[in-house]
């Protein structure tokens, strides 16, 4: 299951931002110094208390030279699509302004949970001022400042009510998987191509709160799949069309709702910057991933043109090594009836499990064939393993200091446990503990 989503939205020079950076600081779930992975202030994810949720800043799409209006309308309409809850952002200094009138009636017809928050009440005695915000329609105020902290988390604290049950259907086999990637790479002509070679379509489902569409259908060896469509995604008008940050945005919540991620090349085209922040996002997300390269029967090809391609994706794709790679064309079909074998075969390995002793036996094996690091005189010990997760296999290691746990020992295990077990199209994640 997806997290709840935040959306921030208010006129310019609110203190939209700052109330983002406030939230999302204290837990931003992109942390690794990865090349290719997306750092876009826009969407982040927060924590409170025991929630997890994701957070968007409207304020941080860029519309081009609309007129002011028209881009506040906008922004509202953004947050409408993609929110659970939404934060509706007012300025306690300049008071109720036709503006904020704007986007208050805009929100007032969406139907989805609004919490109407005075920023820039930075001392008690402003506190009196907020009252008149309640002209606005959207229930009681909350005054808070953005720039001290101040009254943050009672807003998150309503903001958590609103997110949709949490429960999930552990029973539930099937295999959700979405196609990201920028636009003109074939996204909707795969989706198309692949239903089609399936013909067992049994029931179109409206994604939760999105304008997305889940489809179902069931393979030939009766294996269930949700396809999460972001190729229909786009919608009319420039903040749509011509924003960059939005398509990510709008693949990220894809990335967050799959078991197994398709990152879909254009192979006549060849490999972006953009594919990259996007198949970084997946990679940290923890999701299985599979490079699918589209349109490969338009490629002039000769009895290497495979082989290089694929070096290429390696040597761009560095942090995808775990990624298996398939070459395909939407238009011929081209080893399309191979892909849901392949998408089932990468959900198995997110789900797989060690026992301790098998896995112990392999990080002794992998400490006798390379002796652990040391560092400034003192030796890395290991003293036992064990697998705590799943989608992604995550393994703790308890060790006599986590700092001597070097990223290049820690790489070097990793390979130990992938020689010894399939787990072809998923990323793993070690975690060192100090022994208590």
């Amino acid at each position: 299951m997806s997290n709840p989503t935040i959306a921030i939205v208010g006129r310019p020079n609110v203190g939209k931002s700052t109330i983002f950076n406030r939230i999302a600081g204290e837990r931003i779930s992109i942390v690794e110094d990865t090349p290719g992975v997306t750092r876009d202030r826009i969407y982040a994810k927060g924590e409170w208390l025991t929630h997890e949720f994701s957070i968007i800043d409207t304020g941080g799409i860029d519309i081009g030279d609309e007129p002011f209006m028209e881009q506040i309308k906008q922004q509202a309409q953004i947050a409408i699509d993609e929110a659970d809850v939404i934060l509706f952002i007012t300025s306690g200094r300049e008071g109720v302004t036709d503006a904020d009138e704007a986007v208050a009636k805009i929100l007032y017809r969406s139907k989805k949970p609004v919490i109407l928050m005075v920023n820039k009440v930075d001392n008690p005695e402003m506190r009196s001022e907020v009252y008149e915000f309640y002209s606005l329609g959207l229930g009681d105020p909350y005054p808070v400042s953005g720039s001290h902290g101040l009254g943050l988390g009672d807003v998150l604290d309503e903001a958590v009510k609103h997110f949709p049950d949490e429960e999930e259907n552990e029973e539930d086999e099937t295999i959700k998987f979405s196609l990201i990637g920028r636009p003109n790479v074939g996204k909707s002509s795969l989706i198309n191509a692949i239903l089609g070679e399936d013909r067992v379509i049994v029931s179109d489902i409206e994604g939760t709160t999105r304008d997305a569409i889940d489809t179902h259908f069931t393979s030939e060896n009766g294996q269930e799949f949700t396809m999460i469509d972001t190729a229909g995604m786009r919608k009319r008008g420039k903040v749509y069309e011509n924003t960059e940050k939005y398509s990510v945005m709008r693949a990220m919540r894809a990335i967050d709702r799959s078991d197994v991620v398709l990152v879909i090349l254009n192979g006549e085209e060849g490999i972006r910057e953009q594919d990259k922040r996007i198949a970084g996002y997946a990679h940290e997300a923890g999701r299985g991933i599979i490079i699918v390269v589209n349109k490969w029967d338009l490629v002039k090809k000769d009895t290497n043109t495979m082989k290089k391609f694929e070096e290429e994706i390696r040597e761009e794709f560095a942090y995808l090594d775990y990624a298996p790679i398939i070459f395909v064309s939407a238009l011929t079909k081209q080893r399309l009836n191979k892909l849901p074998e392949l998408i089932e075969g990468v959900s198995m390995n997110q789900n797989m499990r060690i026992p301790s002793s098998v896995l112990n036996e392999i990080i002794m094996d992998a400490v006798a064939i390379n002796p652990t690091p040391t560092d400034k005189g003192k030796r890395l010990k290991i003293f036992y393993a064990t697998q705590v997760a799943v989608k992604p296999p995550t393994f703790v290691v308890f060790v006599n200091e986590e700092e001597l746990m070097h990223f290049s020992y820690s790489r070097f295990l990793e390979n130990q446990i992938r020689k010894a077990f399939e787990f072809e199209g998923t990323p793993i994640k070690i975690i060192p503990r100090r022994r208590k």
